[in-house]
């Protein structure tokens, strides 16, 4: 496997040198995309009340209202959580302003998605409002950006997975021929798709002990979308049966007593065999049937209390 050139992130520009002056911002009248999307504002009974181009890259971008009904979350986002959305209206509700407008695309059978508003879609239908602010974006490809524009939210590793995987069954529906590689920014880590599949069907999945081992062994491939998933749903069956395995040490170093919030990682380090490789590792398969292999003839009888006060990673119940 070819290693991977690390990102790079973008220097620091100088003030003033990049994107466009408020006056060139001005977008005097619609075109092409943007007309388009301006008259299924108009159609789905809404209006555009303001036009620019995004002041970085020049983007049409159309500042509009539309009736609430006509917009839903996109299918690959992270999941509704109840308490925030309820608290959320409530302080919508006492200030008495919606003054953050959600990102809104056209969706691909009419109306439009919000890649990044459900919580503030949920709350202000909550308090039964008839129309949401939103900014209208021409281009659809900006719903799978995502994970990219939600660098500043603190997601945790199960969103960030679910989110990954959604995504990318969300682009196997639109044209799973096209190259896996092709999404690598949109998708952000190749671990993260099987890691999706993992909490898609482990609610509860102890994701944060075998991530570091993902990230290190997977990568994105020229396979298609389809022929990839297909790869990635085979990894995410071996590494819950190797779950499986890791969960009954765990429990039985409990019943010795052996109490700590690391224990699946500590369980998890001891039988990675990476930690002794050097140079180029083996394919992730060799690694997880190495792993299998080790957790089986684990020993918790050997194992004590001193030995876990140095173990640390991501706690048995950090998902």
């Amino acid at each position: 496997m070819p290693k991977r050139a690390p990102a790079r992130r973008p220097r620091k520009a100088k003030p003033g040198t990049k994107g466009l002056d408020p006056a060139q911002c001005r977008l005097e009248r619609s075109e092409g995309s943007a007309a388009e999307a301006a008259e299924a504002v108009e159609k789905a009974g809404g209006c555009v009340v303001g036009q620019y181009k995004e002041p970085l890259g020049g983007h049409p971008t159309l500042l509009s209202i539309l009736p609430i009904d006509k917009i839903e979350p996109t299918p690959f986002q992270r999941d509704l959580s109840d308490t925030h959305h309820k608290r959320l209206a409530d302080v919508i509700n006492k200030t008495g302003y919606f003054l953050d407008p959600l990102i809104a695309v056209l969706a691909p059978g009419g109306g439009f998605w919000t890649p990044n508003g459900l919580h503030r879609l949920a709350a202000m239908r909550r308090l039964g409002a008839k129309s949401i602010t939103a900014l209208v974006i021409p281009e659809r490809e900006v719903a799978w950006q995502i994970l990219a524009l939600n660098t500043e939210k603190a997601h945790n590793l199960k969103e960030r997975s679910l989110e990954v995987i959604r995504i990318y069954r969300g682009l196997v529906d639109e044209d799973g021929s096209r190259p896996e590689s092709g999404f690598a920014f949109y998708l952000d880590q190749a671990a993260l798709v099987t890691l999706g599949v993992c909490y898609e069907r482990v609610t509860r999945f102890g994701g944060g002990a075998y991530h570091p081992i993902l990230r290190r062994l997977e990568d994105f491939s020229d396979e298609s979308l389809r022929s990839a998933l297909k790869q990635h749903e085979k990894r995410a069956t071996i590494v819950l049966d190797l779950e499986e395995k890791v969960a009954a040490v765990v429990k039985k170093l409990k019943e010795r007593g052996l109490v700590s919030p690391y224990l699946r990682s500590f369980v998890v380090a001891r039988i990675n065999p990476l930690r002794w490789i050097k140079g180029e590792p083996p394919p992730l398969e060799d690694v997880l049937k190495t792993m299998r292999e080790r957790v089986a003839k684990f020993n918790v009888e050997k194992v004590k209390p001193q030995d876990l006060a140095g173990a640390a990673g991501p706690p048995d119940d950090e998902t």
